[in-house]
């Protein structure tokens, strides 16, 4: 039996001898190489956190102690140390989370996969446990350097500052990277703390070598240590910006060194006052193809070779190849066309762009409200910002969106990847809500292509607009041939066409396809059926308007929630245009969707052609509308 196997629960990691955690270390490496390869997931900050997760659990009594991991991609071990072992659906419908999840584990308390978050929800709990008077229970929040560019954590961190008595350890996992490395004046200067780790190690080398040579030695040193220390205070005092914060400070130590870090921990429990454990690791650690990797040291991978490092399966060509390549002609003609990203340079395909105009791409770490605003700023001086993000992540800049960019009608496009069902990441990164919050915000345009070649001529409208933001949204994954529209009218594409439709489909986006299938078992029962794609569905186009006056009954199919989305905006321009149609909207029920993959999730919430046809049928047969 290997020594992770006799694990199941932090009360046996607790157990096993000092001179034994490397060999687990090895044991859970090797373990995560093996499974991930199988199912894909989040490798790299895995491999990057196995000593320190280890030291944490033998330090802190999880549950009644609490971790809150920022962002929650990197808690694999964590699953491991608490006897979850099984991660051959990682990420499947009925397998383990890709996150921690409250229903898999007491050990989990945060979801937490929107970054930047785990110091606010720390700071909660561990106040909530002083008033209730549970002193003997610990909060410990990990996040990494990445996370901590996001505004949130300074908030959090301004206010931590302000209660110097509060149980709380912070632990900065520094890995000089997010999905890419860290950019901005923190990454600069972790950077410079971590030059006090080489200083320090000279030291230890020092000191050693010194006090072995008899008489002079213990002099020596001294005075070695004295002029050392002077220089060190003068260029890099040991305050920093933590101390000065009034959190305690303890740090850089060595992440991979188990002893270090529960050194470090146990210290920073006994404090009883907010201190931070500055831990230096490596992303990827322990497989080279991991470490190796430049782009993001195996951030998210796919199924691969767990002997060659390659994948099983080459990507075919995705949806956000198409934004990319686009991009770049863009920025070809227009010198005024600049990007930002939050973190994301190369997932939301910003890379090639990058590469070509270096000094018009912004990247502002996971800071989406900032970068919403900057843009705002942008495109007041006279650019035209593209903020390329996932579809979920625009939730964290609402406002921003409203009462920046919109209310002072600023000309910038956002470019939403992964809109709709995702699937596997589960609830938190299903882009299911981008339709409803933009609805709601005035003289915004919205386009959902419907395939890459859409999404090229949509993109090169949205960034005609300048006097009102503007949308793209795409989903996840490969995209299909294009689907050849039979006529425009206005902004909208006719795809199937009828002279005196009963039923008018409006497929949005990705789910036209859908649309076409529903017609076609319709027309089987003999009704004219016509599809259209409205292609900007914010504002409702009068065009979409017209036809369905003259139809009987109006379906909107839309990978957004059924609520306050494109359904809803429909039905309300259709009432004020007195057209007597009402409208079935089929979309994502209001609810958070577990993990799954994408037509997993799209079957079981009724989104698919047969579903929708099915529930249709009963109501056109008894000649009902439903509003």
């Amino acid at each position: 039996m290997t020594l992770l196997e006799t694990i199941s629960g932090p009360d046996d990691l607790k157990g096993i001898p000092v001179d034994k955690l490397d060999d687990l270390a090895a044991e859970i490496r090797q373990f995560l190489v093996d499974s991930v390869s199988k199912t894909g997931g989040h490798l790299g900050p895995n491999l990057g956190v196995v000593e320190l997760t280890i030291a944490m659990h033998r330090v802190f009594d999880s549950p009644r102690d609490t971790f809150v991991f920022d962002t929650g991609h990197q808690s694999y071990v964590h699953k491991l140390l608490t006897g979850r072992h099984d991660f051959s659906k990682l990420k499947k419908s009925g397998g383990l989370s890709g996150y921690p999840s409250r229903e898999e584990s007491e050990h989990d308390v945060v979801e937490n996969s929107h970054a930047s978050t785990s110091l606010s929800w720390a700071e909660g709990i561990a106040k909530a446990r002083r008033l209730r008077g549970e002193v003997d229970r610990h909060t410990v929040a990990v996040i990494g350097d990445g996370a901590l560019t996001g505004g949130m954590a300074w908030e959090a961190l301004n206010n931590i500052s302000a209660d110097p008595d509060l149980p709380l350890v912070i632990v900065l996992n520094d890995n000089e990277r997010s999905y890419a490395p860290t950019i901005g004046g923190m990454a600069q200067h972790l950077a410079m703390m971590r030059t006090m780790h080489t200083y320090d190690q000279v030291l230890d080398w020092g000191k050693s070598r010194l006090q072995s040579t008899p008489k002079v030695g213990n002099k020596m040193y001294e005075a070695l240590h004295g002029v050392k220390r002077g220089l060190k205070d003068m260029v890099y005092p040991d305050t920093g910006v933590f101390e000065s914060l009034g959190i305690k400070y303890l740090g850089p130590i060595d992440g991979h060194d188990e002893q270090a870090v529960e050194t470090a921990l146990r210290r920073a429990r006994d404090y009883g006052r907010p201190t931070l454990v500055h831990v230096i690791t490596q992303k990827g650690r322990g497989y080279k193809p991991a470490y190796s990797d430049e782009a993001d040291q195996w951030h998210g991978i796919g199924k691969f070779n767990p002997e060659t490092g390659l994948p099983f399966e080459v990507s075919g060509r995705i949806w956000t190849d198409e934004f990319s390549d686009e991009m770049v002609a863009l920025g070809g003609e227009r010198d005024d066309v600049v990007a930002i990203t939050a973190a994301m340079l190369i997932p939301v395909g910003l890379d090639d762009f990058a590469k070509k105009y270096p000094e018009r791409v912004f990247d502002v770490g996971i800071a989406e409200q900032h970068a919403v605003t900057m843009a705002s700023g942008l495109s007041y001086g006279g650019l035209h910002p593209v903020v390329a993000v996932y579809a979920t992540f625009l939730n964290r800049a609402f406002d921003q969106l409203l009462m920046d960019a919109a209310l002072h009608k600023q000309g910038v496009t956002f470019v939403l990847d992964r809109a709709g069902v995702t699937g596997s990441d589960g609830a938190s990164h299903n882009g299911m809500w981008d339709m409803s919050i933009c609805s709601i915000v005035p003289g915004l345009h919205l386009a959902a292509p419907r395939d890459g070649a859409q999404v090229r001529e949509q993109l090169r409208d949205a960034v005609a607009i300048d006097d009102a933001p503007s949308v793209i949204r795409f989903p996840k994954g490969d995209v299909g041939e294009p689907l050849v529209a039979e006529r425009r009218i206005g902004r909208l594409d006719v795809m199937k066409d009828a002279d005196n439709p009963d039923v008018l489909v409006a497929g949005v986006g990705s789910m036209v396809g859908v649309a076409l299938d529903v017609a076609q078992t319709l027309e089987s029962d003999g009704l004219a059926v016509q599809v259209v794609d409205p292609r900007w569905v914010f504002p409702v186009a009068p065009e979409l308007v017209e036809l369905a006056a003259r139809a009987k009954h109006v379906v909107v199919v839309e990978d957004n929630l059924v609520e306050a989305g494109v359904g809803s905006a429909c039905a309300r321009a259709f009432r004020e245009a007195g057209v007597a149609a009402g409208v079935d909207t089929y979309g994502i029920p209001k609810e958070f969707l577990l993990h799954a993959s994408r037509g997993e999730v799209l079957t079981e919430i009724g989104l698919t052609a047969d579903a929708i046809t099915a529930d249709l049928r009963p109501r056109l047969a008894n000649g009902k509308d439903v509003a």
